[in-house]
């Protein structure tokens, strides 16, 4: 992919530069060449083009700063939790547990999040979208107590005073001093590397382009999941989860509580500060949903089985309830049927590609 090649060319500059110049006193990174390469992104066909965030254009450079510092647990405390230990690529950029652990096993209070698509998503990001931008997300989880534990300044500090890392910084943004290493060009990097985070090569998106088939089974769930045949019961799935993306990217209380009696998580009430918002959560994609288990805001199932059988009882009922969630009718085969189709969703090669793992291992 071009992507490998891009990153190919940065380390072949990379060596070239240290070779002819280094830092100069005082910090001094001008001497250093600057020579931004565009990062040609490779889009599936029938996403819609990514929109250009022209504050901060994708280069190569760029692009791999932001893989090595998303790995990097640098940016920790303690340097022993990266971006990367919460969001595992193997298991399509989730965690394996209901809520992450951030430094000195501390429990974070909401499940992580899979980064998938993430480029498409242009506002509300977490579950209860109080940041407009990636740029903005990517600050948050170093301050949180609950994840890197870090500050700023230290992280800071860290990234001026290391022996590589200036010079990438150099390479991404034509920076001509290590003081210009800021927070701000963290967040830059680490959301250009995560706008390469795109799946849609599994067996549902070969199908849709005339490259494989449904079984019999998947087809049969594919129909409930999307309410297409009058001969089934209707699953509701694809009022939320729906278009290539496979979410509305909106916010919608999902019955899992009573949302009229206490709750322990506001969601989307506790940024917009409307009793309407309480119990809402931002939908996720269902992208390799087989693959991100636990499911919900909390993690609070374990199996795709658990959260069919949540959908098909109707939820608990709260005045601001979605009104698709209700009693479904679905059998043990119309559920069996519909995970099937949903195991369909599956991108193994997202899983494997070398330029989103982890630059450090071998």
């Amino acid at each position: 992919m071009r992507t490998s090649l891009g990153i190919l060319v940065l380390l072949t500059a990379f060596i070239s530069c240290q070779d002819k110049a280094t830092i100069g006193p005082d910090g001094d990174l001008s001497a250093i060449p600057y020579k931004p390469i565009p990062f040609e992104l490779e889009e599936p066909d029938r996403f819609v083009k990514m929109q250009a965030f022209e504050e901060n254009p994708l280069t190569s450079a760029g692009v791999a700063l932001g893989r090595q510092l998303f790995y990097d647990p640098i940016l920790s405390r303690d340097s022993t939790r990266s971006c990367s230990s919460c969001h595992i690529q193997a298991f399509g950029f989730s965690d394996t547990i209901s809520v992450s652990l951030g430094i000195e096993n501390r429990k974070g209070k909401r499940n992580a999040i899979a980064l998938t698509n993430l480029g498409y998503h242009y506002t509300q990001f977490f579950w209860d979208g109080r940041v407009a931008s990636l740029e903005e997300q990517a600050l948050v989880p170093v301050e949180d107590s609950l994840e890197l534990g870090n500050t700023w300044e230290e992280v800071e500090g860290r990234m001026r005073q290391h022996p590589s890392y200036p010079v990438a910084f150099r390479a991404a943004f034509g920076i001509d001093n290590t003081r210009e290493i800021d927070r701000r060009l963290v967040a830059k990097a680490l959301a250009q590397f995560e706008r390469t985070l795109i799946s849609a090569n599994s067996k549902f998106d070969k199908v849709l382009s005339g490259q494989a088939e449904l079984t019999p089974t998947e087809e049969r769930g594919r129909l409930i999941f999307f309410d297409e045949s009058e001969m089934l019961p209707t699953g509701e799935c694809a009022h939320c989860h729906v278009g290539p993306l496979l979410t509305t990217l909106t916010f919608f209380n999902n019955g899992l509580d009573n949302t009229d009696l206490a709750l322990a998580d506001l969601g989307l009430a506790g940024v917009s500060g409307n009793v309407f918002d309480r119990g809402k959560f931002k939908t996720p994609s269902l992208r390799n949903v087989a693959l991100t288990a636990p499911y919900m805001h909390d993690g609070r199932f374990s199996t795709l089985e658990e959260v069919i059988e949540q959908y098909n009882k109707g939820g608990h009922y709260s005045k601001n309830e979605s009104p698709n969630i209700r009693p479904l009718g679905l059998n043990e085969q119309d559920q069996a049927d519909l995970i099937a189709f949903l195991h369909t969703l599956t991108d193994t090669s997202y899983l494997e590609r070398q330029e989103l793992s982890n630059p450090f291992l071998p």
